[in-house]
């Protein structure tokens, strides 16, 4: 079996230390449940959330995300078509709400790969 980079896992959303276990429990296609989390890796049983409040550092990263979404689609709107102001609130608005659940697993996932502690350790053979 061919090994997973660290950029292949981090975007599928895989544990840092294994990288084979997932870290939310259900895909992104339910939406409803976009943000349950595994405690442990369902693979090799790494801790996924390494200490209480870990996560509200991954708030900064979907900040920073966000802004760089709305500034790509302001540039967008600016650029292609020129509208007026409630355009701009409602385009932005909705990307908001769609961009949500993508948002809150990449940042956590980009937390949890920077600083959560876990470092690969290949299988065995």
């Amino acid at each position: 079996m061919q090994e997973k980079t660290w950029g292949s896992a981090l975007l599928s959303g895989k544990c840092p230390a294994c990288r084979e276990g997932d870290i939310f429990k259900f895909p992104l296609k339910h939406v409803t449940k976009f943000y349950e989390m595994n405690r442990n890796c369902p693979h090799c049983e790494s801790t996924l959330e390494p200490e209480p409040g870990f996560y509200f550092g991954a708030m900064f990263v979907s900040y920073a995300l966000s802004v760089i979404l709305f500034i790509v689609m302001w540039l967008i709107l600016y650029i292609l078509w020129d509208p007026s102001d409630w355009v701009y609130v409602v385009v932005i608005g909705l990307g908001a709400m769609l961009f949500t659940p993508i948002s809150f697993r990449v940042s956590r996932v980009l937390f949890l790969y920077w600083f959560g502690g876990l470092s690969y350790s290949p299988p065995k053979q």
